[in-house]
Formats: C-alpha cells, sequence, structure tokens
C-alpha cells in the first residue's frame, strides 16, 4: 500500500519549509519525508531553482484512490542543450562619423560602399588629402618637434608601415620624424613643413568601408562639419535580446549563424551593452534591452556572406551544453522541507521522496543526480 504526507497547498513564488503541514491522513510509513510538492514551473530552459514556485499537490497526495501520484516520467539519460535562436541583422555594424577640422572646399568624396586602407585618402579638400591612419586615440592637436604622447608613436607606427624611415617608434616627435613626415608630405601633394595639422589625418581602428556620405562636392567644410560616416570592413550581426536572456551572450561565446539561403557559418559575440528606451513618455514605459554584436568567424565565414550587403539573418545561442546526463521533467522537481530539491520515486504500489542535486535547466528538462537515480527510474509528475 502506498504513503502520502498531505501538505496544504502553498502558492508562494519563494522555496520555503512548510509551516506545520497537515497531518497525514493515512498510515506514514518511518523515515518517510514530508514534502511540498513542486508545480510546473513556469520557465524552463535556464531557469535558476530560485525561481521555482509551488504548486503543492492536494491533500489527497495524488490523483489515485492508491496515494501514487497522478502522472508518471521515466528519468533519461540524454544530452542537454540549452539553446535558442534570435533573428538578427547582418551588416557592418555601427557607423563613425568623420568630421571635417581643415576649413576649405570639398573637391573628392569617396563613393558609398568603398574600401580605404592605410595611407589613402577619405577625402579631398582643396584638392588635398585628408588621410586614413590606423589607431585608436583620436586626433586633437598638431604634431610637430617637441611634442610628445601617445598620438605621436600611433602617427610613427603608420608611418613605418607606409615604408618612411629614419626615425625612432616611441612617443617622441623628434626632427627625424619631421623628416619623414616632409617626404610623406611630398608624396601626397602637401606643404612640406614636417607638421601634421590638425584634420589632415584621420584615425580609425582599421580598414574603413564608406557608410554615407553628409555632404557634397564643392560643399563648404570646416571644423566639426560631418563630411561622411563609415564602418569597418568586416560583416558583423547586430541583434537585440530580453533582459532575461542575457546569459546566451557573454563576449567571445561562440554561436551560429544561419543566411537567407540556409548556409550556417560561425560567429562569435564581440560586443554586448544594456541599452534602456526611455518609452515615449506617456503610456509606453520605458524597457531595457541588450544589444549584442556577433563577428563572423574567419575569412571563409566572411566570403561566405560577403553576397549579402545588408540581410535577415538567425543566430543560434548555447548557452550551456550537458552531455549524457540524466535528466527529468522540471515539473517532476519536489522542494524539500529541509531544503533542496528532490524527486517522488515510484516503485510499484509505493513512492518515496529522494534528494537531488539538479544541474542545467533546458527545454522544460533538468539534469539530475542521487541516490538511486538510474536511467528508467519513475518519478511522480503533477497532473
Amino acid at each position: 500500500m502506498s504513503e502520502t504526507t498531505v501538505v496544504p497547498e502553498d502558492t508562494s513564488t519563494e522555496l520555503h519549509p512548510p509551516s506545520e503541514p497537515d497531518r497525514p491522513r493515512r498510515h506514514r510509513r518511518r523515515g518517510r519525508k514530508a514534502v511540498i510538492a513542486v508545480g510546473v514551473l513556469a520557465a524552463v530552459g535556464g531557469a535558476a531553482a530560485a525561481g521555482l514556485g509551488f504548486a503543492g499537490r492536494d491533500g489527497s497526495g495524488g490523483g489515485s484512490a492508491a496515494g501514487l501520484p497522478p502522472a508518471t516520467a521515466d528519468v533519461t539519460r540524454q544530452t542537454l542543450k540549452d539553446s535558442q535562436s534570435e533573428d538578427g541583422e547582418l551588416g557592418y555594424g555601427t557607423a563613425s562619423a568623420a568630421a571635417g577640422r581643415v576649413p576649405g572646399t570639398l573637391t573628392r568624396l569617396p563613393d558609398a560602399g568603398e574600401r580605404i586602407t592605410r595611407g589613402e585618402a577619405l577625402y579631398e579638400v582643396d584638392d588635398k588629402p585628408v588621410t586614413l591612419m590606423y589607431g585608436g586615440t583620436p586626433a586633437y592637436r598638431d604634431l610637430k618637434p617637441g611634442v610628445e604622447g601617445a598620438d605621436v608613436g600611433q602617427l610613427e607606427r603608420n608611418l613605418k608601415a607606409l615604408g618612411y624611415s629614419g626615425f625612432t617608434v616611441d612617443d617622441e616627435y623628434t626632427d627625424a620624424t619631421a623628416d619623414a613626415i616632409r617626404r610623406w608630405q611630398e608624396d601626397h601633394g602637401l606643404d612640406e613643413t614636417g607638421v601634421v595639422e590638425l584634420g589632415r589625418v584621420v584615425f580609425a581602428p582599421g580598414a574603413v568601408r564608406v557608410d554615407s556620405l553628409d555632404a557634397q562636392e564643392g560643399a563648404a567644410t570646416g571644423p566639426g562639419q560631418k563630411v561622411l560616416s563609415y564602418t569597418g570592413t568586416a560583416q558583423v550581426v547586430s541583434l537585440e535580446l530580453d533582459t532575461a536572456d542575457q546569459r546566451l551572450a557573454k563576449k567571445g561565446t561562440k554561436v551560429a549563424v544561419e543566411l537567407p539561403d540556409g548556409t550556417r557559418v560561425e560567429g562569435r559575440v564581440q560586443d554586448v551593452s544594456t541599452v534602456v528606451d526611455p518609452g515615449n513618455g506617456g503610456d509606453e514605459e520605458a524597457t531595457t534591452k541588450v544589444k549584442v554584436t556577433v563577428a563572423l568567424d574567419g575569412a571563409k565565414a566572411q566570403r561566405t556572406a560577403a553576397s549579402y550587403v545588408l540581410a535577415a539573418v538567425h543566430v543560434f545561442f548555447t548557452a550551456g551544453e550537458r552531455k549524457n546526463v540524466l535528466t527529468v521533467p522540471v515539473a517532476a522537481l519536489v522542494a524539500l522541507p529541509e531544503g533542496g530539491f528532490g524527486v517522488e520515486v515510484v516503485r510499484g504500489s509505493t513512492t518515496a521522496y529522494v534528494p537531488v542535486e539538479t544541474g542545467l535547466f533546458a527545454n522544460g528538462r533538468v539534469e539530475i543526480t542521487g541516490e538511486g537515480i538510474a536511467e528508467g527510474t519513475k518519478v511522480g509528475m503533477p497532473a
């Protein structure tokens, strides 16, 4: 004959032991644990144990006259994967603005989509180039003999990469540096002053792709006037996640990107940031989103995606994976009054509550380990 512990229904959302459970109406076998049955968990893949809610079975201890649980499920051995797909947009990422510093007339602009590399003119003012060089420090002053700083080292590294020599690459702008600059100025039709005036060089992290033009050839330009916007040359995927799904997108996480033709390429989470949309100030409340940028891994992935300038894609995240583990439906978990979780093991006409350790939650199932728990073990389930 089976036996059942009768407890009052508790619909609270926090885990705690029962206060004073009803006395069993049937014979209680020695050693039997009083439990609060955990009902259906609202969250399935990735739910934290702290999110479990109570939905205790009724006082009958089950749906059958014999006191057995109303349903059972088998413990299954399988690979558990916490994965999710999200819609994204293939493109070139966030654009940066190039604003004029040198006053004059715009005499040449690139085409949208044009790619520009180190040493090439980003645009021209009064028939003289504004040159792209690589570096993370924005230009903010004239560079001339006697000046020291990281921006000087950045300029000298570019000069060396472009084939100029005769100076030491460091943070000091020396007369030797000025000599190299005069040779560079001569090669580009600039006045040979040995001084790099503010605005003559634009520094970017690498090669750029012109995203859009904000001025026309023949227009006047000057300090602070936006000329064009540019991005990097490598394609990336941009997408947004709900804050509840932030666990999926840790920086460096590998993902799969499905292109419009069904081809899948490898990617990696490059950047994650949280943004707040303040709403419209009326009935629309502020919302928080997680913005994610995914880089396509390797030249092969870039070549595969190259035929799409902009495209809707699917991104597949895997937050966790456990191979060859024992799992049960999340709804089979019960919260034990002494703390922790268990399952109601059913053997024939008897049942017993067995403490378990939980692992990964995914797709409505949870990884468990516990004494006597094996593949094929039957556990109680709510109706």
